[in-house]
């Protein structure tokens, strides 16, 4: 019988998106098992993609609309409408009109960069008649909590002079007072709910700044003021609407505007994932799957939090499925993963890259590791069968190289015939993965 084989990754941020992702993984995939039943299913997780996914997957439209880009440049976004009966539904997603990518490199600055255009994408939806709107929030270039999307939306955002304090997020540094009569009527009748990592928070050690400012551009000092100035702000909105950002899951998402949707514009935060899977058929999926293959861009210690892998990892396990990662680098503390439902996790890179380079060839590497990956799991499968023949030697292997305090090629729960496959092969060492070390030295962009 063919092996069934469910690829589910999420994107390489900057480099492929998670529909790109898939395809290099499943070319990978028939090129060593040619007749391996290959199931596709990209993970959107809030960010990239999102708005063209939920509305491909109803059968819903989409519209490209020009807003203001993070940096004041415009850029055109799409609004999605679902398909279906219900409410009109719009869709729209962050990283279109404030994302990471549309931030230059020379120009990542998080204490300048703006919302301003969610803002305005809501706005679109709003003159579009959506009575209900989903918000993607993920992959974000700012760190204003959402003040520039506020402003779009007519609430004023002054300083002790009642002037405007201005774009960006060290722009909240001088945020006095929040004027809330010009905010536009129509959101009180409107539904709106974000799609958000459900562990980011506002402020804190693992708050949205001190965790995403360094890829943003921010520097140390920076993320002190950033910090700083956020903290002013939700000071501030607790006074104007009487909620406290501070304590609500999903905040931090997308550099703090999940803390301005929900208490500015009345918006209901839920796990990106619970919405992500009422509109794909991910858990039909695998109950027809023998392997999972996930990955992104860094698989790091933020992975088991709210990322793609694990939670790819997570509804996979509650099935006793395997689970192989895939990513464009190892960061440092990656060995949790294994601990999250991960059975195994290589880097893609097999020789020293520099980032460009390692972007610039990612989906063939993408497809050579995973041949690589399905050649390991085909001798995984070839022990399992020889160790209903050897069982009591293969048992002393593996004693002996636990003792050795290595990790063996194989585990004993291997030794009787397994149902389904075995999750035992590491194709990364658990030392390597606990000092970050991967095959290349090129680290690719978190998610």
């Amino acid at each position: 019988m063919a092996l069934t084989v469910l690829i589910a990754p999420s994107g390489f941020k900057e480099c492929l998106s998670a529909s790109e992702v898939a395809e290099a993984m499943a070319a990978g995939v028939r090129r060593t098992l040619p007749d391996a039943r290959v199931l596709h299913t990209p993970m959107i997780d809030g960010g990239e993609g999102f708005t063209a996914a939920l509305a491909a997957a109803t059968n819903g439209t989409l519209e490209q609309v020009t807003v203001t880009g993070p940096v004041n440049v415009p850029v055109s976004a799409p609004i999605g409408l679902l398909g279906g009966a219900g409410p009109k539904t719009a869709v729209i997603e962050i990283a279109a009109a404030a994302g990471l990518r549309l931030v230059p490199r020379e120009a990542r600055d998080p204490a300048v960069t703006t919302s301003r255009g969610v803002g305005e994408l809501i706005r679109a939806a709003l003159d579009a008649g959506a009575e209900h709107i989903l918000v993607g929030c993920g992959d974000s270039g700012v760190n204003d909590g959402g003040a520039g999307m506020a402003e779009a939306l007519g609430i004023r955002l002054l300083d002790t002079n009642d002037k405007p304090i201005g774009c960006g997020g060290g722009a909240l540094a001088r945020l006095a007072s929040i004027d809330l009569s010009n905010r536009d009527p129509r959101l009180d009748r409107v539904q709106i709910e974000a799609a958000v990592n459900w562990h980011n928070v506002l402020l804190g050690e693992h708050g949205v700044t001190r965790v995403y400012g360094p890829q943003k551009g921010a520097t140390p000092v920076q993320i002190m003021m950033l910090e700083a100035a956020l903290g002013n702000y939700a000071a501030r909105v607790r006074v104007a609407t009487g909620v406290d950002v501070t304590t609500v899951a999903g905040g931090g998402a997308s550099g703090g505007i999940g803390a301005g949707l929900h208490a500015l514009l009345g918006a209901v935060l839920r796990p990106r994932f619970d919405m992500v899977m009422h509109y794909t058929n991910f858990d039909a999926l695998l109950a027809e799957t023998d392997l999972v293959l996930t990955g992104e861009g860094t698989l790091d210690s933020q992975t088991p939090f709210g990322k793609v892998p694990a939670e790819v990892a997570r509804r996979a396990k509650a099935r006793g499925l395997p689970v192989i990662a895939l990513a464009g680098s190892i960061g440092e503390g990656a060995k949790v993963n294994l601990d999250c439902g991960i059975d195994a996790f290589a880097s893609i890179q097999m020789r020293p890259w520099t980032l460009d380079e390692a972007m610039a060839s990612a989906s063939e590497l993408l497809r050579h590791a995973t041949e690589d990956t399905i050649r390991m799991v085909l001798v995984g499968m070839r022990l399992r069968d020889a160790a209903g023949r050897h069982g009591h030697r293969l048992r002393t292997v593996v004693m002996d190289l636990d003792a050795a305090r290595r990790r063996p090629l194989i585990s004993s729960d291997t030794v009787a015939p397994p149902t389904g496959l075995s999750g035992a092969i590491h194709l990364q060492s658990p030392q390597d993965a606990e000092h970050g070390r991967s095959c290349g030295a090129a680290s690719f962009p978190a998610r």
